[in-house]
């Protein structure tokens, strides 16, 4: 579709995408970009992975979120003991009703939190990421719905990898991106010192919920119908196939890989007031989305993402 052929986001889903942008810009201060590609995620039906040193609000930044679109809210402190029945639920006999009953895990909920994700076992995170790819979880041969807004976001320390177990390339693919957060500016982290002071900002109490759980899924529809142009969609292709045949990448992008991609340049392009996508859409996404799937021997992954984006020509009509 041709820019002039689309449509504008009316003035009330503006309304509400910037109430929510502002919301979850009081947490993370100085931190716009990654707000906007959390928002993406979460828009486009999505799963987060943070990849940070501890402290940098990955927590406080999963609670707002749930806050803001009046979601439930739940945690898991992934350890090595954690059991698949403490993140799916587990049934309990009941003595007066001679029966078992079924006693929901925290992925019942709209927003989960994944704490130090690698520190559980290869069963635990089997567990989540059926939650994950499937939005439902099977005990005991019976299949139970999760909430049609369900969505992960798991964290990870980079720097200690002591007792930890890797993720699996095939589990990394069912997480949408991966962001890191990093340090706070100067200014901003004085700002965070001087606000504290007599006043606790570990309670977020205070974020404002600005839309209900109806509203989310009615944001994420219209995000799936942002339009793509067949130039656009070639040139999003054609970057995803040299992601299969350069010889510095031991694993390219899957056909999962590439719809992820689409997805959030649908989510960029409307949280930008456009009802079409651009190649600045599909280029804006494009480090979260790969490097959380690519794998490589040799160079890191924002330079090869870099280099891949430039020797790939852009469509002039998108």
């Amino acid at each position: 579709m041709a820019a002039s052929d689309s449509t504008e986001l009316t003035a009330d889903t503006k309304k509400i995408v910037q109430n929510l942008r502002d919301t979850l810009n009081t947490v993370l201060v100085g931190k716009s970009d990654v707000i906007e590609l959390v928002m993406a995620c979460l828009l486009a039906r999505g799963h987060l992975l943070l990849e940070d040193k501890p402290g940098l609000g990955k927590t406080t930044l999963a609670k707002a979120v749930a806050k803001a679109i009046a979601g439930s809210f739940a945690r898991i402190q992934c350890t090595p003991d954690l059991m698949p029945s403490d993140v799916t639920g587990f049934n309990i006999f009941n003595q007066k009703t001679r029966e078992f009953e079924f006693r929901k895990g925290p992925v019942f909920s709209d927003i989960l939190l994944a704490d130090e994700i690698n520190r559980s076992t290869p069963r635990a995170q089997s567990a989540l990421f059926e939650a994950m790819a499937e939005r439902q979880v099977t005990v005991d041969d019976t299949t139970f719905g999760l909430s049609p807004t369900f969505f992960v976001i798991a964290t990870q320390n980079p720097l200690d990898n002591h007792g930890a177990y890797p993720l699996p390339q095939a589990q990394l693919d069912r997480f949408a991106m991966k962001l890191s957060i990093g340090y706070p500016a100067a200014e901003n982290e004085d700002e965070m010192l001087a606000t504290a002071v007599g006043n606790s900002r570990l309670d977020r109490s205070d974020i404002a919920t600005v839309l209900d759980l109806k509203t989310l899924q009615r944001l994420q529809d219209e995000v799936s119908n942002v339009e793509l142009s067949d130039a656009v969609r070639k040139y999003l292709l054609a970057l995803g196939h040299q992601t299969r045949n350069d010889p510095r990448i031991t694993l390219g992008m899957s056909p999962r890989g590439l719809l992820t991609w689409q997805s959030l340049a649908q989510a960029h392009a409307y949280l930008d007031n456009r009802a079409f996508v651009t190649p600045d859409d599909v280029q804006a996404v494009a480090r979260p989305v790969m490097s959380v799937r690519l794998e490589t021997d040799s160079d890191s992954i924002d330079t090869l993402v870099d280099e891949l984006l430039q020797s790939e020509p852009i469509p002039v009509h998108g």
